[in-house]
């Protein structure tokens, strides 16, 4: 390093002079915008876009200064100043990701994160690409509570479970748009790219009081990149030796001083197919992805200010028995699951004054697939305009808005059909909110919202929240917060099982919109040791109360999928606890997390399928052996969960065991631009199908041909069919695809 780790120990041996100049960088790129403070002066400036400052004709004297960046450490020091001038050379800040964090999800306003009423924890970039992916699916599997579910060995199809709750429960918004649908819940996750993440912000818990409707279990804010910050060329690339291949390229510049853009193109193909457990079905799906995203901002007026963005995604799939071609795509001979998706999304916001705000999205999904002989057609159209109102009154901070939501859905499914007549789903969804948080105390803080929504088909809902917290001191802080949720549900586009396998769907009743209680308790603190650790722990406990909660029901029939409303209550509960280690530039995220997930129905107490009992997650980062060399170990650990069987005589393990996925990744920052990496990804190699006769019941038939039935329709045990079961590939609870090695780079030109 050029200079000293702690540029304070540079400053203090100094010979002050009347102009200073230098720069701040994190040791690897320039921090733009970093704010240079004399306090007892009250002057200051922020450095610029290749973070160098300059002060001119400063009086001579001696003067404490501050040099601070969000996400970093502060240094403080103080300067002796005399005549002439010096230039300080390149300054170095310290991450602090735990503490000085600004968020937006938990009040829609920028606030920073131990000042938030609502618990918010933030992850960089640089924390998703400490194991390169593909996407944001892949990319989250390491932050604690959090756990992406494939729920389909054939055509991969995935959600996002926060906390042993269902993906439908979890809310996924780009720039604070609700941009997700349920239709792109199965596949739309794997289409957003992590070279153009800012950073991700996660709430766990309901949050419907801000964000309506599906904001059940918790919600996950992908924030993109600013335009007017962005490096002004970046790409990351890798490949593996599966031989699969990602590319994110981007750049950035501003078409005159107040309007800047940003372009981003993700290409993805996987064209490889592989059968490591000799059962004839590809192991992981074969994808062909496109992604373009562009976004403009502008900033003439801090008061006036906005950004509009577009993101044109492009897919096509398919997993299934190896000799599958287009040529069998919806026929009866070869077994395949091919979807393409096309998928195109506007995202907005506008300020009307410093007070007033207009965000607005559009969603346009158009889902062409068919599983084995059976086609699902299905578009989708979401409209969404929201204006929201912020005003500081005293010790009240009011927060309040209208939104409406229009919906158009439709497929070929009876889920839109009225006596054999077609009849697309097409509803407003009217809100309005008002929170109010209110500074008791010096150290206290009270969080008051309400929410109303009507919905077409069950009128008024409410959704109150309420928290309250107590800073002990300016690193120790305790939150409670509670609040309730509502989700109307969409069988056939949230639950892939509805749609593959052998089962039939039955579905026994009008269904009625689930409704959750919730309470949170947060407690933080953040330590400073007096040999240079800096650690921050945060943990929680929480619990869930679930009303006419609706599940697949595997159980009662193993030839069906059953959806009701439960006739009783299902709870989600448990506690959890993030530590964070910092010692100069070795870093480590551990985070562990108890789950006692149940519904409980006429004195049954049952546990849901694919819900783990406890949970580890790790991340750690450190340099080796010389300055520019880093080390990223990664990894989870899970618990057992109960699996879906067929039947008695199924021969599967009814709980999986004991699992882990472990990483590692070397990179070498060859400059201030360039970045090399090699790794091993699953380096356990650990998939499912250890210690299982096999993972995809009936692989050998899956078009049910040899499969027998009695006068009742249960499926009988036969020569060729000793287990009696049918063709199902939904018992899988871990990825597929076993260890691989990777290499690749990232290049960013700064501005």
């Amino acid at each position: 390093m050029k200079k000293a780790l702690f540029f304070v120990l540079l400053l203090s041996s100094i010979i002050g002079r009347s102009q200073l100049k230098g720069s701040v960088s994190d040791g690897v790129k320039p921090i733009a915008g970093a704010t240079v403070y004399f306090p007892s002066i009250n002057k200051g400036g922020v450095t610029n876009l290749d973070g160098v400052f300059v002060f001119d004709a400063l009086p001579k004297g001696n003067y404490p200064v501050v040099i601070s960046y969000v996400g970093f450490l502060p240094q403080k020091t103080t300067l002796s100043i005399s005549e002439g001038e010096q230039d300080l050379g390149e300054l170095i800040l310290l991450p602090d990701s735990s503490l000085d964090e600004i968020i937006i999800s938990g009040n829609l306003k920028p606030v920073n994160r131990l000042e938030s009423t609502i618990p918010v924890e933030v992850y960089s970039p640089e924390f998703l690409q400490q194991n390169p992916s593909p996407n944001l699916f892949e990319g989250i599997q390491y932050i604690n509570g959090i756990r992406p579910q494939i729920n389909c060995s054939v055509c991969n199809t995935g959600d996002i479970h926060i906390n042993g709750l269902e993906g439908p429960y979890t809310f996924v918004l780009i720039d604070g748009m609700p941009i997700v649908s349920s239709l792109a819940s199965v596949y739309g996750l794997s289409g957003i790219p992590t070279g153009m993440i800012e950073k991700v912000e996660i709430i766990k818990g309901p949050s419907g009081t801000l964000y309506g409707s599906q904001a059940v279990g918790g919600l996950i804010n992908v924030i993109t990149k600013l335009p007017e910050y962005s490096p002004r060329f970046f790409n990351h690339i890798y490949g593996t030796s599966w031989q699969e291949f990602n590319a994110d390229l981007g750049f950035s510049g501003k078409i005159n001083e107040n309007v800047h853009f940003l372009t981003g193109i993700n290409g993805f193909i996987y064209d490889n197919p592989i059968d490591h457990n000799n059962d004839n079905f590809t192991d992981v799906t074969q994808q062909k992805r496109f992604s373009l995203f562009q976004k403009f901002a502008w900033t003439n007026n801090p008061s006036l200010k906005g950004s509009f963005a577009f993101r044109y995604l492009y897919e096509d799939r398919w997993g299934g028995e190896l000799d599958w071609t287009d040529a069998y795509r919806g026929g009866d001979q070869i077994y395949g699951e091919s979807i393409f998706t096309k998928r195109f999304e506007i995202i907005g916001a506008q300020n009307l004054s410093d007070q007033w705000e207009v965000q607005y999205s559009y969603i346009d999904h158009d889902q062409d697939s068919f599983y084995g002989d059976m086609a699902f057609q299905a578009k989708e159209r979401i409209g969404f305009v929201q204006g929201i109102w912020r005003k500081e009154s005293g010790r009240h901070q009011w927060l309040g808005g209208l939104s409406t939501r229009y919906s158009w859905y439709d497929d070929n499914t009876p889920a839109t059909e009225i006596a054999t007549v077609n009849n697309p789903n097409r509803y407003w969804l009217p809100g309005v909110f008002i929170e109010d948080e209110i500074a008791l105390k010096v150290r206290h803080k009270l969080l008051l919202g309400m929410r109303l929504d009507h919905h077409p088909d069950h009128g008024i809902i409410a959704t109150p929240r309420a928290g309250y917290k107590i800073n002990f001191d300016e690193q120790t802080l305790l939150r409670l917060n509670a609040g309730t949720g509502f989700r109307v549900v969409n069988i056939f586009t949230e639950d892939h099982a509805a749609l593959t396998g052998a089962r039939d769907l039955v579905i026994e009743e009008d269904l009625s919109p689930e409704q959750s209680y919730n309470i949170n308790l947060n407690f933080y603190k953040k330590i400073y040791t007096s040999n240079g650790w800096i650690l921050g722990i945060d943990t929680s406990l929480w619990h869930t109360y679930f009303t006419n909660q609706i599940l697949p029901d595997f159980d009662t029939n193993p030839n069906e999928i059953r959806y009701n409303n439960l006739n009783g209550h299902a709870v989600s509960q448990g506690g959890s606890i993030n530590i964070e280690a910092n010692y100069g530039r070795f870093r480590a995220q551990l985070g562990g997390s108890l789950l006692d997930v149940f519904t409980q129905e006429n004195n049954n107490k049952v546990r849901p399928v694919f819900t783990e009992k406890w949970s580890m997650t790790w991340a750690i980062t450190t340099p080796i052996w010389i300055e520019k060399l880093r080390l990223d170990y990664t990894g989870n650990l899970y618990g057992p969960m109960r699996l879906p069987l067929l039947g008695d005589l199924d021969p599967r393990a009814e709980f999986s065991p004991v699992w882990s996925i472990q990483n590692i990744k070397l990179s070498y920052q060859k400059d201030n631009d360039w970045n090399f990496f090699i790794g091993v990804k699953n380096l356990l190699d650990w998939t499912p199908t250890k210690n299982n006769p096999f993972l995809i019941a009936r692989s050998d038939d899956p078009f049910d041909r040899n499969v027998q039935y009695d006068a009742n329709g249960t499926i009988q045990a036969t020569n060729q069919n000793p287990y009696a079961l049918s063709f199902d590939p939904t018992y899988i609870y871990a990825p597929n695809q076993g260890i691989r090695f990777f290499i690749g780079l990232n290049y960013s030109l700064s501005r």
